[in-house]
């Protein structure tokens, strides 16, 4: 039987604008996501790959159910992505162990990865690099064509090769671990390992028992240096292990030609022995420390195996980050040294196909329940599920809010304002004027204001011979008033009338004198 016991804490970092983390803690079921594809896309890739996850994983909790529960994740992640524009292009990494049933009926750990997430484990006071970082550089100095040094100033180390959702398929690294009581399993996201050395995380790891305390003073130390991306740390803690025959703990990659690695107990011999192919011959240093005739060949393991000296007998070297199991680090096999794991640069961006996108990663120190997505007991989701049930399981917000249409409204509103305000002061004037022998009343600016031109309002019905000499020259111009009845009033004043009248006149001799007078006046 195996008991475990688990800590964790997230933190925004000291960069990032959001937390784009996502850890989860079950019983038998740990994991760390870390979303990329912007604002919204990681948080949301991270959040479907770990639910994902979480309920395949519920339903065959095996080393082969938590490889399908990694596809079944991507395949989650794919989809989201390509059904909605505004999701395109996101991914996540993932890195989750889980207890599973072993051989023999013995509690075994199954590592699954994929991305630039880690899994370490600590033993004995040492820590080792379990997983591989998924980069464009790093695969480049797996296959000889860069040094570690090159690779960790590199362009290209912010490219990943390797990430959850960015296409149909996946392949998933995975290991079993076979651990004993007292070691530790470490999950972080790239937040950590890119501000913490491993010396530093063995440190901590050795100095802090409880395994929340040991994550949250992980974040404190990373956000310490610096704090450049979201930090998300996980500690499972073996306080019960299987441990085996010989007492070490082991790591065994899952479907790899890679050797397994044992971790010697404090019962082990104190030198380091070189592991060897199977039927090969012990190396020259064993032939002269034990001689033709010794017996080096019987303590060997039937295996390829890399074992390591403990703690408890010898003082242990100081950590460097060379110090990892995954492939690239170098470990003497025999009289060869082969690379087989290494420390990878931080990853900004992934690598899909043919193209780079850019990353956006994620979180403040939260409580854990706000971090980890409610578990859902339901082993099927509904067949169909409605565009708007899907937003709000996701949390991608709403494109139209309430916020959205008021700065709508208030952006529309500025136009029309400014055209009533321009009408208005347009046909706020009046004008009497001569429309060829008619004086006539127009309603506008002289010459007009943009697309706003004078209209006719009346038409009074005077003729330019009605008025004086004065008046006639200064309607050539146009008179401006400030109202129609002004204008009207005005007109009125200035129009010539014409009285006639007639005298007849009577004298003595009976003849008639007619006269007639006219006079004008305003």
């Amino acid at each position: 039987m195996t008991v475990l016991r688990s800590g964790s804490a997230t933190d925004v970092g000291r960069v990032r604008p959001i937390n784009q983390d996502m850890p989860l803690e079950r019983p038998n079921l740990y994991a760390v996501a870390d979303g990329m594809g912007g604002h919204v896309g990681g948080e949301v890739a991270a959040r479907v790959a770990v639910e994902t996850l979480e309920q395949a994983f519920e339903r065959e909790p095996t080393v082969d159910g938590l490889r399908d529960a990694f596809s079944e994740a991507n395949a989650a992640v794919w989809h989201e992505s390509q059904s909605n524009a505004d999701l395109r292009g996101m991914g996540t990494t993932l890195t989750a162990v889980a207890l599973v049933g072993g051989d023999g009926g013995q509690d075994t750990l199954a590592l699954a990865n994929v991305g630039d997430s880690r899994a370490y484990v600590f033993s004995d006071g040492r820590l080792f690099q379990v997983t591989a970082d998924h980069s464009l550089a790093e695969e480049r100095m797996r296959h000889g064509e860069m040094t570690e040094a090159e690779a960790a100033v590199h362009p290209q180390r912010h490219i990943l090769t390797r990430a959850l959702g960015v296409s149909s398929d996946v392949e998933t690294d995975m290991w079993e671990l076979q651990l004993r009581t007292g070691d530790r399993v470490l999950l972080c996201s790239d937040g950590l390992s890119n501000e913490v050395g491993m010396d530093e995380m063995a440190s901590v790891l050795g100095d802090v028992r409880d395994p929340e305390e040991a994550a949250g003073r992980l974040v404190d130390v990373a956000n310490e240096h610096g704090g450049a991306d979201n930090i998300t740390v996980i500690i499972v803690d073996v306080q019960v292990g299987e441990d085996g025959p010989d007492g070490a703990s082991k790591v065994t990659p899952i479907g790899a030609s890679t050797a397994a690695i044992t971790i010697a107990s404090a019962t082990a011999a104190t030198a380091a022995v070189p592991a060897v192919p199977n039927g090969a011959a012990p190396s020259s240093a064993h032939e002269e420390e034990d001689g033709p005739g010794g017996t080096a060949e019987d303590d060997e393991p039937s295996d390829v195996t890399q074992t390591l000296p403990s703690s408890g007998i010898t003082p242990l070297p100081a950590f460097t980050d060379s110090d990892t199991l995954a492939p690239g680090a170098r470990i003497g096999f025999g009289s060869e040294t082969r690379t087989l794991g290494e420390d990878g640069p931080r990853s900004d961006e992934f690598f899909a196909g043919t193209g780079a996108v850019s990353v956006a990663r994620t979180s403040t120190r939260v409580p854990l329940a706000e971090q980890t997505p409610a578990r859902d007991t339901s082993t099927k989701r509904k067949e169909k599920e409605s565009r708007r049930e899907r937003r709000r399981r996701l949390g991608i917000p709403r494109r139209v809010t309430f916020r959205v249409l008021g700065f709508i409204i208030l952006v529309a509103a500025v136009p029309i304002a400014a055209y009533f305000v321009l009408r208005w002061y347009a046909y706020d004037n009046w004008i009497v004027t001569l429309h060829g022998d008619n004086v006539v009343i127009l309603q506008g600016q002289p010459g007009g204001v943009l697309w706003f031109h004078p209209k006719v309002v009346d038409r009074t019905g005077v003729k330019k011979d009605q008025l004086s000499t004065a008046a006639a020259n200064a309607l050539v111009f146009g008179i401006q008033k400030s109202s129609l009845k002004a204008a009207r009033t005005w007109v009125s004043t200035v129009t010539t009338t014409t009285t006639t009248t007639t005298t007849t006149t009577t004298v003595p001799n009976g003849s008639t004198t007619t006269t007639t007078t006219t006079a004008g006046g305003l």
